[in-house]
This record gives C-alpha cells, sequence and structure tokens, in this order.
C-alpha cells in the first residue's frame, strides 16, 4: 500500500481576506496521494510566450490628480492584480527600504505607483489597506511585511494564489512563473536582471515598466483562469 501523502496545512485567515476553495477533484486527487507537479523553468521557457500589457497600457500617475482618477478606476473594479519591487540588497544586513513600486493592474491596464512621489505613496496606502478591493498576487507574505514596516498599514482583503496552488496539490510555493505554464501553459520569463534592477530609482526604465506591470497583471489572469476551470470561488463579500 503507498504511503498516504501528508495534507498540506493551511493558514488561518483574517476576517477581512476571501475564503476560496479547491475543487472535489482536486482534493480528491491530493488524498489519493496523486499531486500535480508544475513544469520546470527549462519546460515552460518552450511555451509560447504570454502576451502582457503593452507599454501603451501601463500608466505611472504622478500628480495628485492621476493617482485619484486611477484610485476611482480600481475601486470601481473592487479587484485588482497586485505586486510590489523593493530595491535589492547585497550585503548582510543590509535593509532596502522598500517596497518602493507598488503594481496593481487591472484587465486591461496596469498601474505603477513609485512611492518615492507623495501623491503615490497616499494612493498605494489607500488601496492598499482598503477592504474593498481585493488586491489578487503571489507570495504575499513578504510583501506584507515590507508594507507594514514602510507604510505603518496591513495589507488588507489579499489572495495570495500560492495558497490556491498549494490546496489543489501543487507542493511549496508556485509562483506566477511555475502557475502560468501549469495552467495557462504559457512561458512567463523573469529575467534576473530586471527583478535586481535599482527599483528605487527616480524614473523606472522601460524593461522594468513591462516586467512590474506584467507581474500583476498575470496574477489577475491566472486568477481569472482558476475561477472559469472551477478551481477558485470567492465569497460574495470578495467583490463588495
Amino acid at each position: 500500500m503507498p504511503e498516504r501523502t501528508p495534507q498540506p496545512k493551511h493558514r488561518r485567515r483574517s476576517p477581512s481576506s476571501t475564503s476560496p476553495s479547491a475543487s472535489p477533484d482536486n482534493r480528491d486527487k491530493v488524498k489519493a496521494g496523486l499531486r500535480p507537479v508544475a513544469p520546470t523553468k527549462a519546460e515552460t521557457a518552450l511555451l509560447p510566450a504570454f502576451p502582457g500589457l503593452s507599454p501603451d497600457h501601463i500608466h505611472v500617475p504622478k500628480t495628485e490628480a492621476e493617482c485619484k482618477a486611477a484610485t476611482d478606476e480600481i475601486c470601481a473594479a473592487g479587484i485588482a492584480g497586485f505586486d510590489t519591487e523593493a530595491k535589492p540588497t547585497f550585503r548582510v544586513g543590509e535593509k532596502s527600504g522598500g517596497p518602493h513600486v507598488v503594481q496593481l493592474a487591472l484587465t486591461d491596464k496596469a498601474f505603477i505607483l513609485q512611492l518615492h512621489r507623495g501623491p503615490c505613496q497616499k494612493m498605494a496606502a489607500e488601496v492598499i489597506a482598503s477592504k474593498q478591493v481585493l488586491k489578487v498576487g503571489f507570495g504575499l507574505k513578504n510583501d506584507r511585511g515590507q508594507i507594514r514596516s514602510r507604510l505603518g498599514i496591513p495589507l488588507n482583503h489579499e489572495l495570495d494564489l500560492d495558497q490556491i496552488f498549494r490546496k489543489l496539490g501543487y507542493r511549496g510555493q508556485i509562483g506566477v512563473r511555475g502557475a502560468m505554464g501549469a495552467l495557462l501553459k504559457l512561458s512567463f520569463p523573469k529575467s534576473k536582471a530586471i527583478t535586481t534592477s535599482n527599483w528605487a530609482a527616480p524614473d523606472l526604465s522601460l524593461r522594468q515598466l513591462l516586467y512590474s506591470a506584467n507581474d500583476a497583471f498575470a496574477a489577475l489572469k491566472i486568477m481569472e483562469a482558476l475561477q472559469q476551470e472551477g478551481h477558485l470561488q470567492l465569497e460574495p463579500s470578495a467583490w463588495k
């Protein structure tokens, strides 16, 4: 008789969190010890590329008026792909002081907020603390700690897709690249030169803008695919 695979432990959710659930079919597979396996980096490199957002659909608000318009649009949508970026550290004990950039994506565009700009930091804090806007992303535990450290606020009403994939039987942290390959059969390359670039720069390069916007946009598209395939159900409160 094969050994039973232990069930993954689930983190207790706060009242402001959503309550997603994996489909019964996948829970049965996990109980039977038949766990799905995410494609490797080499395997996803052979897949068609995720199309993502073009530069024309990436907005970098700077003024108070631009931030107010962006906030209104995100609040009206009630849900956004979410991620943050911080200047990397290279010395032991060095602190980055991040996040330096907050990304919020809707179904057809993304907003890149550079927090050294006062109006952008105010906008980011408002959306991050909001219990009416669902923030969808991967590996949000790290983001939560940096947000509290820099902005002094909690990350409210979030959906960490890594938790959904664990409920589907995947081990560990699948991340956007693995999830994109497993679910959408598309590649999502991540350049180390970009991920470790200076996110605290006064102005971001086009490559930084494309990477950061599509990281958040991809999370939203993966969430939509999980819903369409019946793997994810959100309580009605998630859409208020």
